[in-house]
C-alpha cells in the first residue's frame, strides 16, 4: 500500500483534515506538509512539496487540496514526474488513474462536500492503471516532459 503525501492551502485546510482521518480509517499511513493551522498560505509552495515527495519516491502518491484545486494541479504539473490530476467526480477520478495513471490527486476544498471528497480519494487510491494501450500514451506525456528539463 502507497504512503500518501498530503497538503493544503488554507482555502483547503479543512477538508484536509476531514481527509486525514479518512485516510487513517482506510489504514493508509501519510506525511502532512501543510498548512497546518489553517494559516494563508501560497498553494504553490505547499503544492511543491507534496509533487516534490511524489517524484523522488516512488512508495508516495499525493493529495493536493487547496481553493478548487486548479492552481495546485498547474503547479504539480510542472513537477518532472508529477502526473496530476485536478478531478471533481468519480469519473474524472477514475480516468485520471485507470488512463493517466495519476500519481497525485488535485481537489477544491471549497468546490466539494466531504461526503464527495472521501468517496473520491477512495476510489482514487484503489483504482488501478489499465496499461495497454494507455501505458503508451503515459509513456508518450513523460517523454514529452522529458523535453523540456533543463539540464
Amino acid at each position: 500500500m502507497k504512503k500518501v503525501a498530503i497538503g493544503s492551502d488554507h482555502g483547503g485546510f479543512a477538508l484536509k483534515e476531514k481527509i486525514k482521518a479518512y485516510l487513517t480509517e482506510l489504514g493508509y499511513e501519510y506525511i502532512d506538509f501543510g498548512c497546518l493551522h489553517g494559516e494563508s498560505v501560497d498553494y504553490p509552495d505547499v503544492a511543491f512539496l507534496v509533487g516534490e515527495s511524489v517524484a523522488t519516491n516512488e512508495e508516495y502518491v499525493g493529495i493536493m487540496i487547496d481553493g478548487v484545486g486548479i492552481g495546485s494541479g498547474m503547479t504539480l504539473n510542472k513537477i518532472p514526474g508529477v502526473r496530476a490530476a485536478v478531478c471533481w467526480d468519480l469519473s474524472s477520478v477514475i480516468n485520471s488513474k485507470e488512463h493517466n495513471n495519476a500519481n497525485v490527486l488535485s481537489i477544491g476544498g471549497q468546490h466539494l462536500g466531504e461526503g464527495l471528497a472521501k468517496q473520491l480519494v477512495k476510489t482514487w487510491l484503489e483504482t488501478e492503471f489499465a496499461g495497454g494501450r494507455h501505458d503508451r500514451r503515459v509513456t508518450k506525456i513523460m517523454e514529452i516532459e522529458s523535453r523540456f528539463i533543463k539540464r
